[in-house]
């Protein structure tokens, strides 16, 4: 795999002309318009991503990966020996599930997509999920913590569904590598969540399956002041408890408009916490930006990065070459929905490329026996934990001062030891 370290990390400077609260409307204006007409012989994938809206973050990467992908299929593919273009139908979730379900409702039965992909938490990944499981339509998701995405469902592990797979990693692997970057710093262990009442915040602060049980077992007490409705500008309340329970640690998985004011009201309040490991906020470029000089030390799961250990079975790039393209044609910093959104369209093309026939029984039927290397790990839907669902690895990253901004480096890798770290996690410094 061709990488440094320079390429395996963000780095940015000053905020750029796609600030947080601007990215979905770039996004959308960014994209390249879907062709008028279909070709009579296409295979037709649809793609549902939240393009706008509190979630837009996680689309930013699609204009680039829809540029890529036409491009690598611009030759067409086979299907059982006969060949066909490929036709991408792209629609906006507006990042609300009730207009992820209808959308994918007219990409089945008005557009007669072959096949549906869709990534983005589970406000996107379970109703598009739930449209082809009720309409017999095959369906791969990615991008939502698995126990949300299956259960969240309704799934019984005994049974599972019939149309529709997934992959991504689970609870089990976040609350692992959580607690393991909490262990490299002395603290007293006092966490303070940030759940919001919503699949995932509820997933993860769940009694039994989520974090709280974990917690108890390992040593950390829980602060939980329960679910907050999402959005939310005044976490008051939540910072005074954190307080007064001398809690150094806080996590959640949060919205990036809503850590921005929950972090933005710490300062005022002179809450200064040794680590904040949040979920979703974090995670990305444009998030960090935005929250100034604040965003240093914040440390968050990585799904993917340049500094991963694998490659495109449909480009052939590596890691850090697809981290690498991408910057050249967008202009901005890697983030980690990249790896996840091009491997949606490596599962595709794989899954048509094995299919018998051009029936979605057959389709269905190679989605089940898929095993493929993809640029974020092998995806082989055998292999579990739960019908239908397979596991992808998890690491933890900390943004840390680098010689051109904050860079997102790998201090954690109990999960996942074939992905190297490169360096330790840091308490935050206050000024």
């Amino acid at each position: 795999m061709k990488s440094s370290h320079q390429g395996s990390s963000h780095a940015f400077s000053a905020p750029r002309r796609s600030a947080l609260k601007k990215l979905g409307g770039l996004a959308a204006a960014s994209m390249l318009p879907m062709p008028s007409a279909r070709a009579a012989q296409s295979l037709k994938i649809g793609y549902v991503s939240p393009q706008t809206g509190p979630l837009a973050v996680f689309a930013e990467p699609d204009p680039f990966t829809l540029d890529q992908v036409r491009r690598a299929l611009a030759s067409g593919i086979k299907l059982a020996g006969k060949p066909y273009a490929v036709e991408i139908l792209y629609k906006d979730s507006q990042s609300s599930s009730n207009r992820a379900a209808d959308v994918t409702s007219a990409l089945i039965l008005e557009d007669k997509v072959d096949l549906v992909v869709a990534a983005s938490t589970p406000a996107t990944t379970n109703p598009v999920a739930d449209q082809c499981e009720l309409n017999g339509v095959p369906c791969v998701t990615t991008d939502t913590p698995w126990q949300p995405h299956f259960f969240g469902r309704g799934g019984d592990p005994k049974q599972g569904f019939e149309w529709t797979w997934h992959y991504f990693w689970g609870l089990e692997d976040i609350i692992g590598v959580f607690t393991s970057l909490w262990e490299q710093i002395p603290t007293r262990k006092t966490v303070g969540s940030l759940w919001p009442n919503d699949s995932d915040g509820n997933a993860w602060g769940d009694a039994k399956m989520g974090f709280p049980p974990v917690l108890a077992q390992k040593g950390f007490e829980l602060v939980d002041q329960g679910r907050y409705q999402t959005p939310s500008d005044n976490f008051s309340a939540y910072i005074n408890a954190f307080k007064s329970a001398q809690v150094d640690i806080v996590t959640g998985v949060v919205p990036p408009p809503d850590f921005a004011n929950f972090w933005a009201q710490s300062g005022q309040q002179d809450f200064r916490p040794r680590i904040v490991t949040v979920a979703k906020a974090c995670e990305f470029p444009a998030a960090i930006e935005s929250f100034g000089a604040r965003a240093e030390g914040l440390s968050v799961e990585v799904w993917w990065s340049p500094a991963h250990p694998f490659a495109s079975s449909l480009t052939g790039q590596s890691s850090a070459e697809l981290a690498q393209a991408f910057t050249a044609y967008s202009g901005r910093p890697w983030t980690m929905p990249l790896g996840f959104k091009h491997s949606l369209f490596e599962v595709a093309v794989d899954v048509f490329k094995r299919a018998a026939e051009r029936s979605p029984e057959a389709i269905r039927d190679a989605i089940r026996t898929t095993r493929l290397d993809t640029v974020v790990g092998p995806i082989d839907f055998a292999s579990g934990p739960v019908p239908n669902v397979c596991k992808t690895p998890l690491v933890g990253g900390q943004w840390q001062r680098g010689a051109q901004g904050l860079d997102l480096r790998i201090v954690e890798n109990s999960q996942a030891g074939n992905i190297a770290v490169q360096g330790r996690l840091e308490p935050i410094r206050y000024a």
